[in-house]
C-alpha cells in the first residue's frame, strides 16, 4: 500500500459506499473531493464535505499512518491549519488541531471498492519487471489506448521543443543556427552527438551561413574544426583544405576540437565521423535556406528528397583521409532521414509554429502514421507482449509511456493504469 494509491482512491472516488463515518463516529459525506495538489502543502485543495449536516469547504490530508502528520511536521507548518479532513490507511494516533480539538478522520482500510483494491495489488505486488502491466495492457480498449498514445506523443513532443527552447534562447531566436546545431548533433547519433553539437557550436552560424555559398571552404572549416585536418597526408585534396582552413582559422579566430573527441570504434563505417561531416557539408552547400524549405515542407516525400545529396568525389572512395576504400555513393538512407524528422526536425518545426501560435497537430500525427516504426530494445519488448507498432507514431507513443510512465511506476497517473485499475 502506498500514499499515491489512497490520494487515487480519494481523487476518483474509488469506495464500496458512499455514506462514511469519522473515527469519532460523525457522519461524513464527499461533495467534492478537491482539487490534486502537486506542490507544497495539503493533498486535496479546496474540497467539500459535509460532516453531521454541517459543510465545511477547505483542504485534505492522506496519509499511511495517521502519525505521518507528525513525522511530516504539518503541525508546524501553517499550510495545514486549514484541513477538515485527515483521511489515512491505518489511525494509530490522534491529530488535534490548534484549538486542541481532534481533526475529522477517515479511515481506508475497509471503504475501497474491493475490486479497485484487489486489481491495485496485482498490478504492483507482482515482481518488479520490465512492465507492471505486462500481463494486462495488451487486453486493454484500443480506444483508451489510442487516445492515450495521442497523448503520450504530444508530451512527448513538448519536452523534446523546450529541451530546444534552451537552444534557441542561446541563438537569440536564430531558429536557422538551432537547426544547424540539432542537424549536426543528429547526424552524430547517440555515441558522438554530443562532439558534433561541440563542433556545431564552436563557430558561429553567420560564419556557417556566409561559408556554405563555397563548398570547399565550408568542408574545411568543419573538418578543421573537428581536428581532422591537423595531420598532413600526401592526399592533394587533404593539403587543399588543410590550407583553406589554415586561412579561416586565422581570419575568424578559430579553436578547433581535438580530433580524439570524435569516436571511430564499433561504428559501421557509413556512420564514420569524417563521413558525416561530408554529408552535412553537402546538405547545407545544397541548400542555404534550409530552415525555411522544411517549415514548408508539408509530405513526407519531399523530406526525402531534400536530403538526397551527393557529397564530394574524394569521400566516395574514402572513408577517412588516410586511405583508399571502394567506391560508394555513401548518401543519407531514408531510415537516417526518419531519425532526423523524429529527433531534429518534428520538434523544431513544433516549435516554430507554436511560435506563430499555429500549432498543426493532424499534420505531426499524419507524419509519423507514414513513417516506419523505429527498431530499438523498448519496441521489441513492448512487441513481445502483443503491442506492436505499426509506425513511428506508435514507437514514439511507446517509448514515452516506458520512460516516463512505466520506468518510475506511474501507473495511478496512466491511462493505461487506470483502465486496469478499474476493472471489474
Amino acid at each position: 500500500m502506498n500514499e499515491d494509491f489512497l490520494q487515487y482512491v480519494w481523487r476518483y472516488k474509488m469506495f464500496s459506499k458512499v455514506d462514511f463515518k469519522t473515527t469519532d463516529n460523525a457522519h461524513l459525506s464527499i461533495i467534492k473531493s478537491g482539487l490534486h495538489n502537486k506542490n507544497a502543502g495539503p493533498d486535496f485543495l479546496n474540497a467539500q464535505l459535509k460532516i453531521d449536516g454541517q459543510t465545511w469547504i477547505g483542504n485534505v490530508e492522506i496519509h499511511l499512518k495517521a502519525s505521518d502528520w507528525y513525522l511530516h511536521n504539518h503541525e508546524k507548518d501553517l499550510n495545514y491549519d486549514a484541513v477538515i479532513l485527515h483521511v489515512v490507511w491505518e489511525n494509530d494516533v490522534s491529530i488535534y488541531m490548534k484549538n486542541n480539538k481532534p481533526i475529522p478522520t477517515l479511515v481506508l482500510k475497509n471503504l475501497i471498492d474491493e475490486t479497485v483494491l484487489n486489481n491495485y495489488k496485482n498490478l504492483f505486488s507482482a515482481p518488479t519487471s520490465w512492465l507492471p502491466c505486462k500481463n494486462a495492457i495488451s487486453t486493454v480498449d484500443e480506444f483508451i489506448f489510442n487516445n492515450w498514445k495521442e497523448r503520450l506523443f504530444f508530451d512527448r513532443l513538448e519536452r523534446k521543443s523546450e529541451e530546444i527552447n534552451v537552444l534557441l534562447q542561446q541563438e537569440n531566436n536564430n531558429f536557422e543556427a538551432v537547426l544547424f546545431q540539432l542537424l549536426i548533433k543528429n547526424f552524430g547519433l547517440k555515441v558522438n552527438g554530443n562532439s558534433f553539437l561541440r563542433l556545431a557550436q564552436s563557430v558561429d552560424y553567420s560564419v556557417i551561413k556566409k561559408l556554405s555559398f563555397h563548398t570547399n571552404q565550408l568542408a574545411a572549416l568543419l573538418f578543421g574544426q573537428a581536428g581532422f585536418l591537423e595531420e598532413e597526408t600526401e592526399d592533394e585534396y587533404q593539403k587543399e583544405l588543410r590550407k583553406e582552413y589554415d586561412y579561416l582559422k586565422h581570419k575568424f579566430k578559430l579553436n578547433h576540437i581535438p580530433k580524439n573527441e570524435f569516436s571511430f570504434f564499433r561504428m559501421r563505417p557509413n556512420n564514420f565521423p569524417t563521413i558525416r561531416i561530408a554529408q552535412l557539408v553537402a546538405l547545407f552547400h545544397k541548400h542555404q535556406n534550409l530552415f525555411s524549405k522544411l517549415i514548408a515542407i508539408d509530405n513526407l516525400k519531399e523530406f526525402y528528397e531534400l536530403f538526397t545529396i551527393v557529397i564530394n568525389p574524394f569521400w566516395q572512395t574514402h572513408y577517412n583521409f588516410e586511405s583508399i576504400s571502394k567506391k560508394s555513393t555513401k548518401r543519407i538512407t531514408t531510415s537516417f532521414v526518419d531519425l532526423l524528422i523524429i529527433n531534429t526536425i518534428i520538434p523544431l518545426k513544433f516549435l516554430f509554429q507554436k511560435s506563430k501560435e499555429e500549432v498543426d497537430e493532424e499534420f505531426f500525427l499524419v507524419l509519423l502514421k507514414k513513417m516506419k516504426p523505429e527498431k530499438n530494445n523498448i519496441i521489441s519488448k513492448f512487441s513481445e507482449i502483443g503491442v506492436s507498432s505499426k509506425n513511428a507514431f506508435d514507437t514514439q507513443a511507446l517509448l514515452e509511456l516506458k520512460n516516463n510512465y512505466c520506468a518510475p511506476k506511474r501507473c495511478l497517473e496512466c491511462a493505461i493504469g487506470n483502465a486496469i485499475l478499474k476493472r471489474e
